[in-house]
């Protein structure tokens, strides 16, 4: 059992956010950072066992921005 999952969250091009779980297939989404934590915790829930779930859920928010020279 590991003690905790990271999930890579990314600004979704059609709005709102994008989560993806490094190490597991788990994926949600979310209009707005709270509905997408309540969908990662529910994500999480359903993905493992009750004694098998992370004690830890880490976000890791990455924006992707261009500038020019």
């Amino acid at each position: 059992m590991k003690n905790e999952i990271i999930f890579y969250i990314e600004e979704s091009p059609e709005g709102g956010y994008e989560a993806r779980a490094l190490g597991y297939s788990i994926f949600t989404s979310g209009d707005t950072i709270d509905e997408l934590k309540h969908n990662i915790r529910d994500s999480v829930h359903c993905h493992f066992s009750e004694n098998e779930a992370p004690q830890v859920i880490k976000l890791h928010f990455v924006k992707e921005e261009a500038i020019t020279l």
